[in-house]
């Protein structure tokens, strides 16, 4: 339309009205506004319900007893097509090579094991034959039996991607398996034959010096938790000569760094001084970058390979579920691991999937208040939402059940007890001056991290499908 037929239309409307249009009375007021909205702010209830320690120096050293107990995790792979390879420098992982660097050799153990296909219910080994091959399960799951007192089958663990079994096979000669692995969907296992190993054995010297001082300190007295004992006596009468001993601690703490996530703020000083009322331009940017800011520190908490949360759970508090759904067993079991218990942290489609498993048993999980608001519990634990815990390609992801608190031997947050021009606990704003552009600079920095006091103030539930 152009501007003489506007301005007709303008005229012919103004002839029929009786009273001022609204449109033009905006025109002389003020408009009421909502400060900036923001999508994806969530309750980031692990920043909230983390008890923090002020960290002074910039790292926090976690000591412990001193343990004689293997370290184990799961095993990582590459895969070309249907062919999978053990990552060499991952077979660090297995309990006999925990510690162990030599990568040619490393290398050399990766090429020699087997692939073998596994449909389900297949018998992967049988108890009672001979244990020769240590197994690496790279897809698929499978279930740990062994017969009863009265013979029926007791189900000692699930295993799933990057679980192993068999470890001490390959260096122990004439043993035989006590247990029975039966796939229960179709798995693909790598196996390395006691046979490859020790010709592998037999040309390391770095190999045979690190399993002689393995085997030695194996030997030495530690109690239930793989700790060095602590001699003592107990139910002696008379004058019975007492033992002495005394509590050791680990040579090399684990330390934590605190990590940092920064951004550079930039306001325009146009925009701050003409532009600046009813609200604060540069208040209200600052508001929402701290926002992004925080939601990035929650996921590096959990997600950060080197101190997150779910990087760091100890291999005996990893457990699989049952069948795929979450269901009332498998939270019972993730419960169990640990002494007090004091929160769970899953995906919305995990709680929801959780949920579904409840009714279909005609089972009712309660209802808890945590800070004022009501959240789904099991056993009396709340069971809180976090989207920062990953959901894989094939709709699985985890369920984290966490013990808080120095006092406990908890999980706890870490943040540096104070900063220069801090703007919240942990985060500062510092201003960096203003550009050949007259661009306002401001340096937003938050440091953090996160420390597992004990390893079982941590546990998770893997490979929770979600998708039906």
């Amino acid at each position: 339309m152009t501007k003489r037929n506007q301005a007709l239309a303008d005229r012919q409307e103004s002839e029929r009205q009786q009273s001022l249009s609204t449109a033009a009375a905006r025109q002389l007021t003020t408009t009421t506004k909502s400060p900036p909205q923001m999508q994806g702010i969530t309750a980031r209830w692990l920043l909230k319900l983390l008890p923090w320690v002020e960290v002074s120096g910039g790292v926090y050293r976690v000591n412990r007893r001193l343990s004689y107990a293997l370290g184990d995790g799961t095993i990582s792979f590459t895969e070309v097509g249907s062919s999978a390879r053990v990552i060499p420098q991952e077979l660090g992982e297995l309990p006999i090579l925990r510690g162990f660097e030599e990568v040619e050799v490393l290398e050399a153990l990766a090429d020699r094991f087997v692939q073998h296909e596994h449909a389900a219910g297949d018998l992967i080994v049988t108890a009672g034959q001979s244990a020769e091959q240590l197994f690496v399960i790279v897809r698929g799951k499978a279930t740990k039996l062994r017969a009863g007192k009265y013979g029926d089958p007791i189900e000692l663990a699930m295993l799933a991607d990057g679980d192993h079994f068999g470890d001490r096979a390959v260096v122990e000669a004439e043993g035989t398996w006590d247990f029975t692995v039966k796939a229960v969907t179709a798995c693909t296992v790598l196996a390395l034959p006691r046979r490859a190993f020790q010709e592998v054995l037999t040309d390391s010297d770095a190999l045979k010096e690190h399993l002689a001082t393995l085997e030695e300190r194996l030997r030495k007295p530690q109690d239930k938790d793989g700790q060095a004992a602590i001699a003592m006596a107990a139910g002696h009468k008379g004058e019975a000569e007492l033992p002495t001993t005394f509590v050791n601690y680990e040579r090399h703490p684990r330390e934590y760094e605190l990590s940092v996530a920064q951004t550079i703020l930039n306001v325009h000083t146009r925009v701050a001084d003409l532009f600046n009322g009813p609200m604060d331009q540069v208040k209200e940017q600052l508001r929402l970058t701290v926002e992004a800011l925080r939601e990035r520190q929650e996921s590096e908490l959990l997600n950060n390979p080197e101190f997150g949360l779910l990087h760091n759970v100890d291999h005996k508090q990893r457990i699989q579920t049952r069948g795929g759904p979450p269901t009332p067993d498998d939270m019972d079991e993730l419960l169990t691991r640990r002494r007090k218990t004091q929160l769970f942290l899953a995906q919305p489609e995990a709680i929801a999937a959780f949920g579904r498993e409840c009714s279909r048993r005609g089972v009712y999980s309660e209802t808890v208040m945590v800070e004022g608001k009501p959240a789904q519990a099991w056993r009396g634990v709340p069971i809180l939402p976090c989207n920062k815990i990953p959901i894989s390609p094939s709709k699985t992801t985890s369920i984290l059940a966490l013990r808080f608190g120095a006092e406990h031997q908890g999980v706890i947050g870490l943040r540096p007890s104070s900063l220069p021009e801090q703007y919240e606990p942990g985060l500062n704003v510092r201003f960096m001056g203003i550009t050949e552009k007259a661009i306002l600079q401001y340096l937003v920095s938050a440091y953090y991290s996160v420390a597992i006091l004990v390893p079982d103030a941590l546990g998770l539930l893997d490979n929770v499908e979600i998708s039906r």
